[in-house]
C-alpha cells in the first residue's frame, strides 16, 4: 500500500532552485505584509465611518489603493520567481529522464511504446511543473492567510451581500485582451512541445543507431536545446499571467473601495452598522479567495500526483548493460575479434545463441547466413554491447568488451543497417550524425566514397537540404548511401553490414554495393545478407542454424560440402 506521495521525490529538484525560491518567498512575505497593512487600515477606517467623515474616508481609501498596488507588485515578484523555479524543476526533471532513457538497452525499447514515452516526457512533466507552480505561488500564500481566518470568522455575517461590481465591463475587456495574448503564447509553447515530441519519436525509433554511433551526448544536447526553447515559450505565458493577476486584482480592489464609499454612505444613513460592514469586507478579502484557490487546486494536485508517478516510473528502470566502475577507454583497435564460447538468451531457458566460438583476424570479412531466427542479428548485436552474453566473452584485440566504456567501444564499430534512420536536419548533419562539430570537406569526401555526392549536389540546396521526418523525401538507395557515408566519416576499424542491400532495386544495389566495397577495405567486417551474391567474396562464411554455427568456410569450400549453404545457393540461383 502506498503510504508516501511521490511528490517527495521532487525535493532534490526543488532544492536546486533554492535561490529563485527565496526570491519568490520575499514576494510572498511582502504580499502578506501588505495584506496585514490593509487589515490595519480597514480598522482605522472604522472611526471616520462611524463619524460619517467622507473626506477622511476618501483619504484612507487613497492610501489603501497605494497599498494594493504595492501588494500587487509583490504578488508579481512571487509569481514570476515561483513560476521560474517550477519551470526549471520540470526542465531538469525532463532532461534527467531523457538522459536516463538514453542509457537503457535495446531490450527495453523493443517493448516500450514510443508514444507513451513521448507523452510522459512532455505532458506528464509539464503537469508536474504546473503542480509545483501551484504549490509555490498558490498554496503557501493561501495557507498563510488561512491561518489568520479563524480569528475573523466569528465576525462574519452571512446576510451581507456583495455590492455591484462597477468595473466589470473594464475587467472583461482586460481579461479578453490578456486572453488573446495568452492563447498566442500557449500555442507557441505547444508548438515547442510538438518539436520535442518529434525529436523523441525519431530518436526512440532509431535508438539502435544512436547507441551504435555513441551519440547519446549529442542527442542529449540537441534535446536540451529544444527543451530550453520550450521553457522560454512557456515562461513568457506565465510572466504575462503574473502581470495580468495584479492588474485585475487592482480593479477588484477599486470595486472593494467602492464598497467603502457605499458602506460609508449607508452607515451615515443608519442602514448598516460599522461592525457588520467591516466584518463582511474582512471575510471577502481573507476567506473567500484562499479557500476558493485551495478547493480549485485540489483536483490538480491529485492529477499531478499521477503524472509524478508516471515520470518516476521511468527513472526507476535500471539498464541491463552497465559499464564497470573501473571501465577503461578502448584504445584504437586493429580489428581482431574473438567470440569465446558465447551463449545468449532473451528469456531464461530459451537460448538464441549456443556456445559460439569464432576468431576473426584484422581485415577479414565474415558473412553470416541462415534462415530468419537463426541468430544472425543477435550475433552482431553482442559486439557493440547492445546486449551482454549470458556466458562466455567477446574480445577485441584481446580486450574483453565488458571492461571498456561503451562510448569508446561503439565509436570504433560502424553499422550500416537494413533500414536507414534519418533525423530531422540537413543531409550534412545526417552524415555527421553524433558529431557536434565537423568539417564539411570531410563530409563531402565521405559522401564521394559512398556514391552519394552526385545525387546530393543535384538537390536544390545540396548538403544543406533539409531531410524530412525519417528521410521520406529520399529514396531507399539514397538513404542507404547516406548511411554508408555516415560509417565512412566515423572511420571505424570494425564494420557491421546488416542486410544493407536487401530492400534495393538492382540499380541502387549496384551503387550501394560499390560503395560498400570501398568502405570494407582494410576493415574487419561482419555481413548479414539473404542475397548470397553479396557474400561470395568474403574470407569466411558462417551458416547459422538454431543459434549454432553449423558450417564455416569460403564460398567454394561450402559449395563443395553440398550442405546447407549449397542448398541456399541453389535455391537462389537455380
Amino acid at each position: 500500500m502506498k503510504t508516501r506521495s511521490n511528490y517527495w521525490q521532487l525535493l532534490p529538484y526543488i532544492q536546486l532552485q533554492w535561490r529563485t525560491i527565496i526570491k519568490g518567498f520575499i514576494g510572498i512575505l511582502g504580499y502578506v505584509l501588505a495584506t496585514l497593512t490593509l487589515i490595519n487600515l480597514a480598522g482605522k477606517l472604522a472611526v471616520p465611518f462611524g463619524e460619517g467623515n467622507v473626506v477622511a474616508i476618501a483619504q484612507l481609501a487613497g492610501i489603501c489603493a497605494v497599498v494594493f498596488l504595492v501588494r500587487g507588485f509583490f504578488q508579481s515578484v512571487q509569481d514570476i520567481y515561483m513560476a521560474q523555479a517550477a519551470l526549471r524543476v520540470a526542465f531538469n526533471l525532463r532532461k534527467q529522464v531523457y538522459s536516463h532513457l538514453q542509457k537503457l538497452n535495446l531490450s527495453y525499447f523493443e517493448t516500450a511504446k514510443a508514444g507513451d514515452l513521448s507523452y510522459r516526457l512532455t505532458e506528464d512533466v509539464d503537469r508536474v511543473g504546473e503542480v509545483v507552480n501551484k504549490l509555490f505561488h498558490d498554496l503557501v500564500p493561501c495557507v498563510l492567510q488561512l491561518l489568520a481566518i479563524p480569528i475573523y470568522m466569528i465576525y462574519l455575517n452571512w446576510q451581507l451581500t456583495l455590492a455591484t461590481v462597477i468595473v466589470a465591463p473594464l475587467m472583461g475587456i482586460l481579461i479578453g485582451w490578456f486572453g488573446e495574448r495568452l492563447q498566442k503564447y500557449s500555442r507557441r509553447s505547444q508548438n515547442r512541445i510538438s518539436s520535442l515530441s518529434a525529436i523523441l519519436t525519431e530518436v526512440f525509433s532509431g535508438i539502435r543507431l544512436v547507441q551504435a554511433f555513441a551519440a547519446e551526448n549529442y542527442e542529449i544536447a540537441r534535446f536540451s536545446h529544444e527543451a530550453e526553447r520550450s521553457l522560454k515559450a512557456k515562461y513568457s505565458a506565465e510572466r504575462l499571467k503574473a502581470i495580468q493577476i495584479p492588474i485585475v486584482g487592482f480593479l477588484e480592489a477599486v470595486s472593494a473601495l467602492s464598497l467603502l464609499l457605499v458602506g460609508g454612505w449607508q452607515i451615515s444613513q443608519r442602514n448598516l452598522t460599522v461592525g457588520e460592514f467591516f466584518s463582511y469586507l474582512t471575510a471577502a478579502a481573507l476567506l473567500i479567495d484562499p479557500i476558493g484557490h485551495t478547493t480549485n487546486n485540489y483536483n490538480e494536485f491529485k492529477q499531478g500526483e499521477a503524472s509524478v508517478d508516471r515520470v518516476f516510473e521511468l527513472l526507476a528502470i535500471e539498464p541491463t548493460v552497465l559499464e564497470k566502475p573501473n571501465a577503461i577507454a578502448l584504445p584504437p583497435v586493429q580489428g581482431k575479434v574473438e567470440y569465446d564460447r558465447v551463449a545468449f538468451a532473451y528469456k531464461p531457458g530459451e537460448p538464441v545463441l549456443k556456445d559460439i566460438s569464432l576468431l576473426v583476424y584484422p581485415g577479414q570479412a565474415i558473412a553470416l547466413v541462415g534462415a530468419s531466427g537463426a541468430g544472425k542479428t543477435t550475433f552482431v548485436n553482442l559486439l557493440p554491447r547492445f546486449y551482454d552474453p549470458v556466458s562466455g566473452q567477446i574480445l577485441i584485440d584481446g580486450v574483453d568488451i565488458r571492461d571498456v566504456t561503451l562510448n569508446s567501444l561503439r565509436r570504433q564499430i560502424g553499422i550500416v543497417p537494413q533500414e536507414t534512420i534519418m533525423f530531422s536536419g540537413t543531409i550534412a548533419q545526417n552524415i555527421a550524425f553524433g558529431q557536434e562539430y565537423f568539417e564539411m570537406s570531410a563530409v563531402m569526401e565521405a559522401a564521394k566514397i559512398a556514391n552519394a555526392h552526385n545525387f546530393i549536389t543535384q538537390l536544390p540546396e545540396g548538403y544543406d537540404t533539409w531531410v524530412g521526418e525519417r528521410g521520406m523525401n529520399l529514396s531507399g538507395g539514397q538513404r542507404q548511401r547516406i548511411a554508408i557515408a555516415r560509417a565512412v566519416l566515423l572511420n571505424p576499424q570494425i564494420l557491421i553490414l546488416d542486410e544493407a542491400t536487401s530492400a534495393l532495386d538492382s540499380e541502387s544495389e549496384a551503387l550501394v554495393q560499390e560503395a560498400l566495397e570501398r568502405l570494407m577495405e582494410s576493415r574487419t567486417v561482419f555481413i548479414i545478407a539473404h542475397r548470397l551474391s553479396t557474400v561470395k567474396r568474403c574470407d569466411r562464411i558462417l551458416v547459422l542454424e538454431q543459434g549454432q554455427i553449423v558450417e564455416s568456410g569460403t564460398h567454394e569450400e561450402l559449395l563443395a560440402l553440398h550442405g546447407r549453404y549449397a542448398k541456399f545457393y541453389a535455391q537462389q540461383f537455380s
